[in-house]
């Protein structure tokens, strides 16, 4: 009897078995679940994690079936998805699933590494098409959604067929973002959350493109586009043009329609291939000639603190409260031309409180063991770099009222709310059930 044969050969097996069954459950998605093969997995198994999803689909795809037969189509798809898949792995990526010619992918490492994943897959579809070109087919375009959030990974269905996903809001804000790019005619968007989770921004060619509202949400979310994909000349002509373009969809949301268009037609005629500006360029003609407006309304109405914004630590739930009013305080101050001094005092308060504030909740996340505290460490050192940012320019005395008072809307006001009705919540909701169970005990 050769025990160490057999030994070697179920060995051998047990390896190809696991190599087998990743093909269908990625490993690394097992692993985040925390078992060691498909076999220790059962329905409902589950867990919390930071993750980037990410959403890409062909464009125009049922069109450019249409000249394939069955057979092309398959080998057609199979071609893209093999060259986007080693991309995605590459990049620390998992895919979850296929979605016909579109892929959902979550990224458990950093935000940049989703960003750099998607930079990559766009440079990887120029390779593609020249290579279809000579097959007489037409270039392929794709649109790919970014999105970060806390969410849920694990097992649903039933007993006999369950799969392994993902399910939080940040999915749906990911897909969302993917079907927006066909909108402002764009390859990537992203969300602010990815944007303010992202170790250093200015590692990409990033510009603010829109706020939308998400279903289920009360407040619109801040988008991105992220150009580094475009031609060297285009890639140059929108930075250039960035201050520009950013003033006039201030003043568009803003209702200054008139302000807008000029500055719109200014940026085009800079950069006339400017995608993203034609588009908003069309809306401001829509609304002239119809008076419809395409965009969040929010601008124009006054938030109200209510109860729902409340964590439950009074400490926190008051700071929360000061950072929120001396941050209206500050658009009013900017909307009826209060003197600069004044301005400057209110900004090197907010700064310091924010500080204050953030070191407060940090260290009450401490105490309660909150297992996302670094999440929260870095949106925080994110947010008191934009602030830099924003108090910058308005100490430059380049920027218009209007645009002034756009930004301390996105980066304090929308930042705010958002955080406190998405992330401190979170945080909230999981201490206050511990010492609820703690009490019971």
């Amino acid at each position: 009897m050769n025990t160490d044969k057999d030994s070697k050969l179920t060995t051998t097996n047990l390896k190809e078995q696991i190599a087998s069954e990743s093909r269908f459950v990625p490993y690394s998605m097992l692993s985040l679940l925390g078992k060691e093969n498909i076999k220790e997995v059962q329905l409902g198994d589950q867990t919390e994690t930071e993750l980037t999803i990410l959403f890409a689909d062909i464009r125009n795809f049922t069109q450019l079936s249409e000249t394939m037969t069955p057979k092309e189509n398959f080998d057609f798809i199979n071609s893209y998805l093999n060259r986007m898949e080693a991309v995605i792995t590459s990049h620390g990526g998992i895919i979850d699933k296929y979605l016909g010619d579109g892929i959902m992918a979550i990224f458990p490492t950093w935000p940049d590494s989703a960003v750099n994943c998607s930079i990559t897959m766009l440079k990887q579809l120029e390779k593609f098409n020249k290579e279809i070109k000579t097959k007489g087919l037409p270039a392929t375009k794709i649109g790919i959604g970014l999105n970060t959030g806390l969410c849920m990974l694990g097992t649903i269905g039933g007993p006999g067929r369950m799969e392994c996903t993902v399910i939080s809001d940040a999915v749906n804000l990911a897909a969302r973002l993917e079907t927006l790019t066909k909108n402002y005619q764009v390859n990537l968007l992203i969300g602010e959350n990815t944007f303010n989770s992202l170790q250093d921004s200015r590692m990409f060619s990033v510009r603010f493109i829109d706020r939308v509202l998400v279903k289920g949400k009360t407040q619109p979310q801040s988008i991105y586009e992220v150009y580094d994909t475009d031609s060297y000349k285009s890639k140059c002509l929108k930075t250039k043009t960035k201050p520009i373009f950013e003033e006039a969809l201030a003043h568009y949301h803003y209702k200054e329609i008139d302000s807008a268009k000029l500055l719109l037609e200014m940026c085009l005629k800079i950069n006339p291939e400017d995608k993203p500006a034609q588009v908003y360029l069309q809306r401001c003609n829509l609304y002239l000639e119809k008076d419809i407006f395409e965009g969040s309304q929010e601008l124009m109405q006054q938030i109200v603190w209510s109860k729902e914004f409340e964590v439950g630590n009074p400490e926190i739930d008051s700071q929360h409260f000061d950072l929120f009013k001396n941050s209206v305080k500050l658009l009013n101050s900017v909307n009826i031309d209060v003197s600069k001094e004044d301005i400057n005092k209110l900004i090197a308060y907010i700064y310091e409180y924010t500080n204050t504030h953030f070191s407060t909740e940090e260290n009450y996340l401490k105490e309660n063991n909150y297992p996302f505290i670094e999440r929260q460490k870095r949106q925080h050192r994110n947010f008191t770099k934009s602030f830099k940012i924003l108090k910058e320019e308005i100490d430059s005395n380049t920027k218009s009222k209007t645009y002034n008072m756009f930004r301390i809307q996105i980066l304090l006001i929308d930042w705010i709310v958002n955080h406190v009705l998405k992330e401190d919540q979170h945080f909230g909701k999981y201490i206050n059930e511990k010492l609820e169970k703690k009490s019971l005990s």
